[in-house]
């Protein structure tokens, strides 16, 4: 007959069994953390990344209050592109919706992909720029000498003005940077600045 285990050894045994799930829930706890951040500065704009949402309703602008918007662009090393703003800057009244395009071209002798990733400076403002549609996160394909059109659309939260941190502030900056990318995911590399900022270039 086999004798139940003691007292010591199901201790023992449950402490394996919790040390295993603790391990086993850490590994999972890594594998989500990443979309998870990335889920958690989208809606919230935390280390300046913009938000994304709807448009405002029209009444819910201010049309007696702006913000100057400055647009960088940026290609990594790696992917032979020329990427520029269609202008360097644009004032956008509070709760306006906004469009502004992009242009890219691919320079170099054959097809590459491209995966643009964004940011706003200062940090603070990136709860404040709302994304309405953009051509960011998407795997884009060009052939040797082609050229494409992105756009954004986008306002700036007139609730800017409530926070005592941004109240201040009448200028912010969308920076861009164009990676090589591998099954749809940036191909990260050190940034190379393919124009100088608030600059616009000719193809």
């Amino acid at each position: 007959m086999t004798l139940p285990p003691s007292g010591p050894s199901r201790a023992a045994t449950r402490t394996a069994l919790a040390c295993a799930g603790l391990a086993i829930g850490m590994v999972g706890l890594a594998f989500a953390s990443v979309p998870l951040y990335d889920a958690f500065c989208k809606a919230t704009g935390y280390d300046g990344t913009p938000r994304q949402g709807p448009a405002l309703s029209a009444s819910a602008a201010r049309t007696d209050d702006s913000m100057v918007v400055h647009f960088d662009t940026n290609v990594a090393p790696g992917l032979p592109w020329k990427f520029i703003p269609e202008v360097s800057s644009v004032e956008a009244k509070l709760g306006e919706t906004k469009t502004v395009f992009f242009r890219v071209q691919n320079t170099g002798s054959t097809p590459s992909a491209g995966v643009a990733t964004f940011n706003v400076q200062p940090g603070l403002m990136g709860g404040y720029f709302v994304k309405i549609a953009c051509f960011c996160f998407n795997e884009q394909t060009l052939q040797p000498g082609e050229t494409l059109d992105v756009p954004v659309v986008f306002y700036v939260d007139p609730a800017v003005r409530d926070d005592s941190n941004t109240a201040h502030l009448s200028e912010m900056t969308l920076s861009y940077t164009y990676f090589a990318s591998k099954n749809g995911q940036p191909v990260k590399a050190t940034v190379a600045k393919s124009s100088s900022p608030g600059t616009k270039g000719d193809f």
